[in-house]
C-alpha cells in the first residue's frame, strides 16, 4: 500500500499462467500491484475492494496521507494491473467513501473518471446507506443557512466491467433467488455498517459482499480483494462457492484473514480449499511456461 513511480511489466503475461490453478484459494501478503501483476491473464472474475481512502486512517502497515494525486496515481496504476487480470466481462466493485466534510473532495468522481479512462465500463453505482445518521457532531451552522454541513450516512459502491457488459457463465451456477434479485437490483442498499471489527479500522459487513458475490458471480468462479484487511471479501467468497485471492501488505491482517477464512465452511457441494500454507504466491520459476 504505497506511491511508486511507473514501471515497466518485468513478466510477459502469455508466460505468467499456473495450468494447476496455485494463484487462488490464497492469503497474499504483498504490495497490491506487484502481487496484481504475478496473476494470469484474465484469470479473475469478480474483483471487490475499498482501497485505503487517504484520509488518516490507521491502518496496520500503511500511512494513510499521500498528497492527493499521488493517492490517484497510484491507484491508477493498481487498476491499470487489475484490468489485466479479468476476464473478458469480468466485474470490479468499487466501495468509496465521501471525502470528511470541512475538506470535501469528490473522490468517486475522481475514480470512477480514471476507470474510465482506463477502458472500464461504469456499470452502475449503488448507494450504501450505512444507518448511522445517530452519530451527529458536526451540524455545522445550526439551524442557519450560513454554513450548514451535510453530514455522510452513505457510501458509494461503484461497479464496472471489462471490454463488456455480459460475464459468460453456467446457468446452473447461478445461486441468487428471485426475491434476492428483485431486492439487489434496487441501487439503494440499507445494511449497517460492520461493527466486529477484529484489529481492523474500517471492515466490510458479510451482507454488502455476500450481495456482490451472489449478484456479479457464478459459483466456481474467482473473487478477488487487493486491499483484502481481515478477509470478508475471501470468507464470503469461500462460504459462497467461490475461489478467492486474499491480498494485503499487513502480516496482521493476512494472519487475520487465513484464521477467518480457514474456520469458513464452503458448500458440501462446492468444496473451496481452505488457505494454502505461506503468504507468496508461487515464484517465477515455478510458474507454467508459456506457448
Amino acid at each position: 500500500m504505497r506511491a511508486r513511480t511507473p514501471r515497466p511489466r518485468s513478466m510477459d503475461p502469455g508466460r505468467s499462467a499456473a495450468a494447476d490453478g496455485s494463484y487462488f484459494d490464497r492469503i497474499v501478503r504483498g504490495d497490491a500491484q506487484e502481487v496484481l501483476d504475478r496473476l494470469p491473464a484474465a484469470s479473475v472474475h469478480l474483483a471487490i475492494t475499498s482501497p485505503p481512502y487517504n484520509v488518516r486512517i490507521p491502518y496496520r502497515g500503511y500511512t494513510d496521507d499521500l498528497p492527493p494525486e499521488a493517492y490517484l496515481a497510484w491507484l491508477r496504476e493498481v487498476w491499470q494491473s487489475l484490468y489485466r487480470v479479468l476476464v473478458p466481462g469480468g466485474r470490479f466493485v468499487l466501495n468509496v467513501a465521501p471525502t470528511s466534510i470541512k475538506e470535501f473532495r469528490p473522490i468517486h468522481h475522481d475514480l470512477s473518471r480514471d476507470l474510465r479512462e482506463l477502458g472500464y465500463i461504469m456499470r452502475t453505482e449503488i448507494i450504501w446507506y450505512k444507518q448511522t445518521m445517530g452519530r451527529r457532531t458536526a451540524w455545522g451552522s445550526w439551524r442557519s443557512p450560513s454554513n450548514p454541513h451535510i453530514v455522510p450516512s452513505w457510501e458509494y459502491v461503484l461497479v464496472f466491467s471489462k471490454e463488456r457488459w455480459k460475464l459468460e457463465g453456467d446457468r446452473e451456477r447461478v445461486d441468487i433467488q428471485a426475491k434476492e434479485f428483485e431486492t439487489f437490483s434496487d441501487g439503494f442498499w440499507s445494511i449497517p455498517p460492520e461493527r466486529r471489527r477484529s484489529g481492523h479500522p474500517a471492515p466490510f459487513p458479510e451482507e454488502l459482499i455476500e450481495r456482490l458475490v451472489k449478484f456479479y458471480s457464478y459459483r466456481a468462479n474467482v473473487v478477488l480483494d487487493m486491499f483484502g484487511g481481515t478477509g470478508t471479501v475471501a470468507a464470503v467468497a469461500r462460504r459462497l462457492g467461490r475461489h478467492y485471492l486474499h491480498i494485503d501488505s499487513s502480516e496482521e491482517y493476512c494472519r487475520l484473514a487465513r484464521e477467518r477464512v480457514g474456520r469458513t465452511v464452503p458448500p458440501a457441494d462446492a468444496p473451496i480449499p481452505a488457505p494454502a500454507e505461506g503468504w507468496e504466491l508461487p515464484h517465477a520459476a515455478e510458474e507454467a511456461p508459456g506457448p
